[in-house]
């Protein structure tokens, strides 16, 4: 049984939460292996080798290869796992985090300065428009129970 997940409508957010803990549990303690020098030269020596000895899914191995973190997020990866391999890969938080939203070091860097991103276009279900395209708009009379 699904459980109501109001959360889910964050816009442009994946909530990492029980469920997404279970689908990530191997790709988050392939991240944390990375914690011990030997087990990172073994990740850099022969990248895919090393993932191979995970019982993860090929999306998750692909999303760790192509460094793509939101697509390892979206396959139950944790960010602050995640960054894990930044870490391995000499990047700092802040590269990675660039690298999410498709913007170099320093313009994430220069738009967190400012005070983080524009609310434009972040908005929940009720709020002038629908977050998310496969659900149905609430207006006003829906949250009133009308």
């Amino acid at each position: 049984m699904a459980l109501d997940k109001p959360y889910k409508d964050v816009p442009g957010t994946t909530i990492f939460d029980a469920e997404q803990s279970r689908k990530g549990y191997w790709l988050n303690q392939f991240c944390m292996s990375l914690m011990k020098a030997a087990n990172r030269e073994r990740f850099k020596a022969d990248e895919r080798a090393y993932l191979d000895e995970w019982p993860m899914t090929e999306e998750q191995k692909q999303g760790v290869l192509t460094r793509d973190l939101n697509r390892c997020m979206a396959a139950g990866g944790n960010i602050y796992f995640l960054a894990k391999i930044g870490a391995t890969d000499g990047k700092s938080f802040q590269q990675m985090a660039g690298s999410m939203t498709g913007m170099t070091e320093e313009e994430y860097r220069d738009m967190m300065i400012r005070g983080g991103r524009s609310i434009e276009g972040n908005r929940v279900l009720g709020e002038g428009g629908d977050a998310q395209p496969h659900r149905q708009p609430q207006g006003a009379a829906a949250r009133k129970g009308a």
